[in-house]
């Protein structure tokens, strides 16, 4: 698979993911977020890496103040627009997650559907991710993280999956590095009702973590790993789970 470059992060994304099958989740998730983190209503949430806004306006529907941080423009004004239409407590700023500098004014950070986790140019980069998160939250405030899980990787990559959505078929490759830890993906999306066609796949290098190393990040910056679950049914987080959501508290 063809690599489509280091920074892939700020190029390939588009409204058309609106239409993708894994986005048709999204109360499912946010009941599971606001059960599992114990959020009240009104307390200030940080979602990083937010897209187009899905989890953050759902959070503010449930009367959550929200703030939203994404790197792509379209994103930030479709979610923007939505927040002012529905007249609801939420706010999204265009930037790279690297260059915020929130100081423990949230009771959440959430990274949802990767949360761009891992998709920076190097592991030292990477890491800023979860500097941004420890200096954002509020002593005793909750990390939520939801990513591919570097465990499941080890036991089952590389590995070829499809998903079958209201609107279309999502096709997914995954290639492995053990070594470096880098894991390639890429996706073709198939809404139905259209020829179908022969697609290359663009590869997007994607940095994974074991439950064990973001136990090991999150302890450097002050936080304790509470609990890490596979996927919105709660089940517990292992090998044989390709999500890893990691549940995290500040000291």
């Amino acid at each position: 698979m063809k690599s489509e470059g280091s920074d892939w992060y700020k190029k390939i994304w588009s409204l058309d993911i609106k239409n993708q099958s894994w986005t048709e989740n999204t109360a499912k998730e946010v009941d599971f977020i606001i059960d599992k983190l114990s959020l009240k209503e009104g307390e200030r949430i940080l979602d990083l890496a937010c897209g187009y806004g899905r989890h953050s306006l759902e959070l503010a529907r449930r009367g959550f103040e929200v703030v939203g941080v994404d790197i792509t423009k379209d994103y930030v004004d479709d979610a923007n627009a939505s927040a002012k239409t529905e007249g609801l407590p939420a706010s999204f700023i265009l930037s790279d997650l690297r260059e915020v500098s929130f100081m423990a004014e949230f009771d959440a950070v959430l990274n949802l559907a990767d949360g761009a986790i891992g998709y920076l140019e190097n592991d030292a980069e990477n890491l800023k991710i979860f500097d941004v998160i420890a200096r954002a939250l509020k002593s005793g405030g909750r990390s939520f993280i939801d990513i591919m899980s570097g465990d499941y990787a080890d036991a089952h990559f590389p590995q070829k999956l499809w998903d079958n959505g209201e609107n279309g078929v999502t096709l997914s490759l995954f290639e492995w590095d053990k070594a470096t830890r880098i894991m390639m993906y890429g996706q073709q999306d198939f809404a139905y009702g259209e020829p179908l066609e022969k697609r290359e796949f663009g590869g997007c290098p994607t940095r994974l973590y074991t439950k064990a190393e973001i136990a090991e990040i999150m302890r450097e910056r002050g936080l304790t790993l509470e609990n890490a679950f596979c996927n919105y049914d709660g089940a517990p987080a292992s090998s044989d789970g390709i999500q890893l959501m990691a549940l995290s508290k500040k000291k």
